[in-house]
C-alpha cells in the first residue's frame, strides 16, 4: 500500500493503484479454517453428506438458540428459504415489498405468479414506510414482505399492527440481520417468520444457505416438509415440495464460523468506528450510523454521497475502484427499473421518490476480517483527496 497525498497521486490521474489487490465489498470471512477442516473430516467419515444431516441438526439448534427462537429450519439458500416461507404462508395476488432490495426479494414472489408491489421507504433508515406501506394495500393484498437492511431492523412494531388490521401476513427478509435486535429481542420472533441469508458475502456465512426462524411449530413443519420435496418418510410424500436443504459442508462451515461469531462481530464495529473517525468531518459524506443499544453485526460501511460532495456517487466509486477499493452502489437501481418490473410496472417510480433518491447517492466500502486500520484510513484519504477536487 501507498500512502494518498494529493490529486495527483490518485491512480485515476495514471499513479500506481492505492491497493496493489483489490478490496472488495463482501469478501467472505473464514473465521476457523482448522475447525472447518475437523468438520468436513468427519463428514467424509461418516458418509453423510446431506438430507437433513447431523452438521446442519447441530447448526439449526444453535441459530435457534443464539436467536432465542423455536425453530431454525436451514435451507440451500435464502432465496429457496423465502420462497418456501412464501408458499408455506400460503400468499397471493399482491404482496408489499421494498424497491430498495437485493432483487431476490422481488423474484421470490413473482416467480410464484404473485405481484410485488412497491412501497417506498424512510428517508433516514431506508427501510420499509408503514405509511407508504398502508397506501398501497388493496383488496388483492396478502401480505408484506419487510427488509431489514443494513444490519438495522424494521419499523417491526407498527408494520406488525399494521398486519393485524388488515389481516395480512407479515415476513420479515433479515437477509442482513443475523444476530440483530428491535427493541432489546433478537430478530426471528417477529412476524410469522424471519428469512436469513448464509450466501457467501454475508457476514455470517455457511458458504452457500439460509434459514428461516419461527415460533410457529406448524409453519415449521410444513417448511421442512416443502425443503425435501414432501417427504414425511420412505416413499411418503404428503406435501407438495422442492430440494431447498442445506448440505453438510454448508453447515460445517456454518459451525466453523459460530465460534468465532463474536470477533467478527467485534472486527466489524471497530471499522465502523474508524471509518466514522475518517469520514466524520466531510462535507457531502454522510456515514450511515448504527444504534448501539440494539444488538448489530456491523456489516455493513453505508456512505450516501450528498449534493456537497464534488464528485456524484458514481463519479466517486470510478475513482476509489481505480485505486483497487471496490466500493458499490446499493440496491441501484431499484427492483422497479429491473426487469421483468421496469416492464410489468413502467410508472411504479411515480411512489417511490425516496427510494430512487436514496438509490442515488449510496455506496458500500469494504469492510469484513480481510480489511484491517491501515486499509481503512488509506481509503479514507482516497476519499479525503476527492474531496478537495475542483
Amino acid at each position: 500500500m501507498k500512502a494518498i497525498r494529493s490529486q495527483n497521486d490518485l491512480a485515476i490521474n495514471g499513479a500506481a493503484p492505492a491497493f496493489a489487490e483489490p478490496l472488495h465489498v463482501g469478501k467472505p470471512n473464514v473465521a476457523n479454517r482448522d475447525e472447518f477442516m475437523r468438520y468436513a473430516g468427519d463428514i467424509l467419515d461418516r458418509g453423510f453428506l446431506t438430507n437433513n444431516g447431523p452438521l446442519v441438526r447441530e447448526l439449526e439448534a444453535a441459530i435457534a438458540d443464539y436467536h432465542a427462537v423455536k425453530h431454525c429450519v436451514a435451507m440451500c439458500n435464502g432465496t429457496i428459504a423465502l420462497e418456501i416461507a412464501i408458499r408455506a404462508l400460503g400468499l397471493k395476488g399482491e404482496v408489499i415489498v421494498p424497491s430498495f432490495t437485493f432483487i431476490a426479494t422481488a423474484h421470490a414472489l413473482h416467480w410464484q405468479e404473485i405481484v410485488p408491489v412497491f412501497a417506498d421507504i424512510d428517508p433516514e433508515s431506508h427501510l420499509l414506510d408503514p405509511d407508504a406501506v398502508r397506501a398501497m394495500i388493496t383488496p388483492k393484498t396478502t401480505g408484506i414482505i419487510a427488509v431489514h437492511l443494513w444490519g438495522r431492523t424494521s419499523a417491526t412494531g407498527e408494520l406488525m399492527a399494521l398486519a393485524r388490521e388488515f389481516g395480512l401476513k407479515l415476513i420479515f427478509d433479515a437477509a442482513h440481520a443475523f444476530g440483530c435486535s428491535y427493541q432489546g429481542e433478537k430478530i426471528g420472533r417477529f412476524g410469522e417468520c424471519e428469512v436469513l441469508s448464509f450466501h457467501a458475502t454475508k457476514f455470517f456465512n455457511t458458504f452457500e444457505g439460509g434459514a428461516v426462524l419461527t415460533n410457529n411449530d406448524e409453519l415449521a413443519e410444513a417448511m421442512r416438509l416443502m425443503r425435501n420435496f414432501g417427504f414425511a418418510g420412505m416413499d411418503k410424500v404428503i406435501h407438495p415440495g422442492t430440494n431447498g436443504k442445506m448440505s453438510e459442508i454448508s453447515a460445517a462451515m456454518g459451525l466453523a464460523n459460530l465460534i468465532s461469531l463474536e470477533d467478527l462481530i467485534s472486527h466489524n464495529k471497530r471499522n465502523h468506528e474508524i471509518y466514522q473517525e475518517e469520514l466524520s468531518d466531510l462535507d457531502g459524506i454522510n456515514l450511515l450510523p448504527y444504534d448501539d443499544k440494539e444488538s448489530n453485526n456491523y456489516q455493513y460501511i453505508v456512505l450516501l454521497v450528498e449534493d456537497g460532495f464534488p464528485l456524484s456517487r458514481d463519479e466517486l466509486i470510478k475513482t476509489l475502484h481505480a485505486e483497487n477499493i471496490l466500493a458499490r452502489r446499493y440496491f441501484w437501481p431499484g427492483c422497479h427499473k429491473m426487469k421483468p418490473y421496469s416492464e410489468l410496472y413502467p410508472h411504479a417510480g411515480l411512489l417511490l421518490s425516496v427510494t430512487e433518491d436514496v438509490a442515488d447517492k449510496v455506496m458500500v466500502l469494504p469492510t469484513g476480517m480481510s480489511v484491517k486500520e491501515e486499509h481503512i484510513r488509506l481509503i479514507a484519504s482516497v476519499i479525503r483527496v476527492c474531496s478537495r477536487t475542483s
